[in-house]
């Protein structure tokens, strides 16, 4: 990828670190040749500034680019989008699949066209980390890690095979095995670089290190000073195959720390208040930076902590600037300290680096937090901005239950139920999962020492956790497991039910594996709310696991203490967690370490020398992932027609050097007529697969037992699974069946109700195109990747609406379907359309961006209206995309021609 442009402003400098000579972009130097002072300008909108130097070509990237950036300090606010491409993509297993079934299938493609398949390769560094697939499926017992990953390797071996095969494949992409650790604190803690560097033409290049990543988390390493967020998989694709992308630039938010934080409160505690006030002021679409006196001794891992949780505020980033704190933890976590000069010298060459006294930023609105204001907090029961005091969180629970709030009726608070086979009974409130899992705080030592240090003391009092609750531990690296135990504190779990699981994802998203038979009878028969806590990021309903009704973020050692204390209806700053072994109340006061005991523990037992044994052979991975077989020779993939895992995608089907002139749309039919705010979750297939769907018939057909259908996340690597699934949300309304919840539709001219899919592929036999009309804000959610494709696959040649979500309608375009908006004043309802229209859509062949083309509707009584739309192709690239049928195939064929 060629990454320098035409340097119209005259801005290449250099900087010389150790002897070494690197070429840069001068961000004061910009600010000269522009006329403006950048020296305020937010930390993060000057990492986007350089973004824009270094491409500069005048089409994609533009001066006025430049300029547009440099006057948002005017009004600190703009309407103006500028290209943005990172320095690098991050993937998990999850998300990530897809993506390189993808390159696999334009391997294929390019063989077609007569090209060399070794060509097909990301042209920015991909690291991809498998952390989603292990689940809780053993735990409190020494073999659980050991169990859980044999179970992780025979349930995943199709994708693992694949993935094993991309890691010796392709050019520029790296393979992060499972057991290793979680995507992000591989990131912050071996991937990012803080200042990226690169060679090109002989010369060696230094700017800021960025990155897009396929899970929303990725703003983890905005602790570390790195910009970057979570996009969906094609907005990775774009990025991966060199392509920017286009982003308005931000609102930024400052926030404002001061203060320290007080004895006993933790980095967890201070997250939930920061999120809290966050989703409070409304920072959904904009960037928050954080500066003040309070980041003088703010903690990098604490830095990570806040980072991690900007989805959960509603922010894109939540960045810091990099400052003396960075320096230490890239000197701890084993950076070469060629690289940490380089970083000091950049960064203060360039207006990015802070110190305590540096002027504060321009931003357009800020907020403050004295850190010695936050006090010991949980967020639930249902969302992670819901932050309730840790002495609170009783009546709170109480309070719920008795309005009804819970789903169960409001005078049960009391109820108690014996659970078969035991000693015990279950009652409303009672924790059956407390588990220290999840990358909001696996990243931090101090929190996961002190919940080390609660199991130490509660094992000295005699107390163990409640025989009703699951326990769990799921480091996020294995950096972790080192420290525990040079600390004499994994011991201490372990004897409590804390022993290792697995390093990955586990019960915040979902894998928290089985609760016993028994405790499923009681909550199910009894309707009981069961309460879980863990040291997660996202607490929605039904996430954590289906039987679990209340679910409470909270910091590690409150994990702990709950696991002791067995119940969320306990006020555990006033009564015991329970009874030593002297017959004696035990209180958290009892159990809970000082500041100091932590910070001594850390300070004597983390070292420079762990992170660098840990990840010398990061990407070697564990015996199962080394013993399993991969033709290294074969340059294209060898796909297995009987997985129902992975299968080659159609999208190059037919396809040929030069693209086919664009038609206009004639004769189509309307597939579905929607709503307002149909997000991606209705779209795009989630969650479960139902034996009597038409994913859960064709798992059938291929022998797949139901209850081995797994879920589309795990399956995202087969299109014919994740087609069958694109808009069979149980949710969904289509205007054109009323009454009927779910992905049906009308077939017509026969007016047969079919599922979506069933019909979509009567359609395609009849070889008839297929439109979508939709309402305002279509495409809201998460960027999912399949609403796109699957939308493609089905045969939909255009979405009409009222208005779009930004990156669902650039997804849209990257897979070669028309985005339209209805007229102001115009909508699906004024323009009378039910669905049983013939729709026509006229001048397209002479496509530009955002042209107005003409919208032809046959109605069934034989009359005709004619109206315009507005074409959302917004740009030139965009352009060029939709005449090639997306972005895939005009990244092919560039790829063929050059070859």
């Amino acid at each position: 990828m060629r990454m320098i442009g035409q340097d119209s402003l005259k801005t290449r400098r250099t900087l010389t670190v150790d002897g070494k000579e690197y070429h840069y972009f001068s961000l004061p130097e910009a600010g000269r040749a522009l006329g403006a002072d950048l020296s305020r300008l937010p930390h993060s909108l000057k990492v986007l500034l350089e973004n824009v130097l270094r491409f500069e070509d005048g089409r994609s990237y533009t001066v006025d680019d430049a300029r547009a950036i440099a006057g948002w300090l005017d009004g600190a606010h703009s309407e103006k989008e500028v290209p943005f491409r990172p320095a690098r993509i991050l993937m998990q297993d999850f998300t990530g699949v897809p993506g390189v079934v993808d390159l696999a299938a334009m391997r294929d493609g390019i063989v077609r066209l007569g090209g060399d398949p070794r060509r097909v390769n990301p042209l920015v560094p991909v690291d991809l980390v498998i952390d989603h697939s292990v689940m809780v499926d053993v735990n409190a017992r020494p073999d659980a890690l050991k169990r859980n990953v044999d179970i992780e390797f025979e349930r995943n071996r199709e994708r693992y095979e694949f993935l094993r095969w991309g890691q010796s494949a392709f050019d520029n992409f790296r393979v992060v095995p499972p057991g290793t650790g979680i995507c992000h604190q591989v990131n912050l803690e071996f991937l990012a670089q803080v200042v990226w560097t690169s060679q090109e033409g002989g010369t060696s290049y230094a700017y800021p290190d960025s990155c897009y990543g396929t899970d929303s988390h990725t703003t983890m390493v905005n602790g570390l000073g790195v910009l970057g967020w979570g996009v969906g998989g094609i907005e990775a694709e774009a990025a991966m195959l060199g392509q920017p992308i286009a982003m308005l630039i931000p609102d930024v938010i400052g926030f404002r720390l001061t203060g320290r934080l007080r004895e006993g409160v933790t980095a967890t505690d201070l997250v939930l208040t920061v999120t809290q006030m966050l989703r409070r002021k409304g920072v959904v679409g904009k960037f928050v930076e954080f500066f003040g006196s309070g980041l003088d001794d703010l903690p990098l891992a604490d830095r990570a902590t806040i980072g991690n949780m900007a989805p959960e505020y509603g922010a894109t980033c939540g960045f810091f600037p990099v400052d003396r704190v960075t320096l230490d933890y890239l000197r701890l976590t084993g950076r070469e300290e060629h690289r940490i000069r380089l970083v000091e010298a950049y960064a203060k060459a360039q207006g990015l680096w802070r110190e305590s006294a540096s002027p504060d930023p321009v931003f357009t609105d800020t907020l403050e937090l004295d850190l010695a204001t936050v006090e010991p907090s949980l967020a639930g029961p249902k969302r992670p901005q819901d932050r309730v005091a840790l002495g609170n969180v009783a009546a709170s629970f109480a309070k719920d239950l008795a309005a009804g709030a819970m789903g169960v009726p409001g005078d049960e608070a009391g109820k108690r139920v014996p659970v078969e086979g035991t000693n015990y009974d279950l009652g409303h409130g009672d924790v059956v999962i407390a588990a220290i899992t999840s990358c909001t705080n696996t990243s931090n030592p101090s929190v996961l020492v002190a919940a080390g240090l609660v199991a130490k003391k509660a094992n000295e009092k005699g107390i163990r956790p409640k025989p009703w609750v699951k326990t769990s531990l799921a480091p996020g690296s294995q950096v972790v497991t080192d420290y525990l135990e040079a600390a004499g504190l994994q011991k201490e779990l372990d004897a409590i039910g804390y022993n290792t699981v697995g390093y990955g994802c586990t019960t915040c998203i979902g894998n928290s594996g089985p609760l016993p038979d028994p405790i499923v009878d009681a909550i199910e028969n009894n309707k009981l709310v069961a309460a879980a806590v863990l040291s997660g990021n996202r607490n929605f309903e039904g996430r954590v696991h289906p039987n679990v009704r209340a679910n409470y973020l909270a910091s590690p050692p409150l994990v702990v203490a709950y696991a002791l204390a067995g119940s969320v209806t306990k006020d555990l700053t006033t009564e015991p967690l329970g009874t030593g072994k002297d017959g004696q109340p035990v209180f958290l006061r009892d159990v809970w370490p000082t500041q100091k005991e932590v910070n001594d523990t850390v300070r004597s037992v983390l070292s420079r020398e762990m992170f660098q044994r840990r990840y010398a052979d990061v990407f070697k991975g564990p015996p199962q992932w080394q013993a399993i077989s991969v033709a290294a020779e074969s340059d294209t993939y060898r796909w297995n027609s009987g997985s129902t895992y992975v299968q080659n995608p159609p999208y190059f089907e037919g396809m040929t050097l030069e693209p086919k002139p664009v038609e206009p749309i004639r004769g189509a039919r309307v597939l579905a007529v929607l709503g307002d705010s149909i997000t991606t979750d209705h779209i795009s297939p989630a969650g479960s697969i139902r034996r009597n769907s038409p994913a859960g018939e064709y798992l059938l057909q291929h022998q797949v037992r139901q209850a081995d259908f797994n879920s589309y996340g795990a399956r995202r690597g087969n299109h014919e699974v994740m087609m069958r699934g694109t808009f069979a949300n149980i949710r969904i309304r289509n205007e054109m069946v009323p009454g009927v919840e779910g992905g049906y539709t009308k077939h017509l001219p026969s007016g047969e109700v079919l599922p979506i899919y069933d019909a979509a592929m009567r359609y395609k036999k009849e070889g008839v195109p297929l439109v979508v009309i939709g309402g305002k804000e279509y495409g809201t959610g998460s960027s999912r990747d399949w609403a796109a494709k699957g939308t493609f696959l089905l045969g939909v040649k255009a979405v009409i609406v009222e208005s779009f979500e930004r990156i669902h309608r650039s997804n849209l375009v990257g897979m070669g379907v028309l985005p339209l908006t209805f007229r102001p004043g115009e909508d699906r309802r004024t323009l009378g359309i039910t669905g049983e229209e013939v729709i026509d859509v006229l001048g397209v062949e002479n496509l530009r961006p955002r042209m107005m083309l003409e919208l032809v509707i046959h109605r069934p009584d034989g009359s005709t209206h004619r109206t315009e739309v507005l074409c959302r192709v917004d740009t030139a690239d965009e352009v060029e995309y939709y005449k090639n049928g997306g972005i895939l195939h005009y990244v092919l064929r560039g790829m063929a021609k050059a070859a």
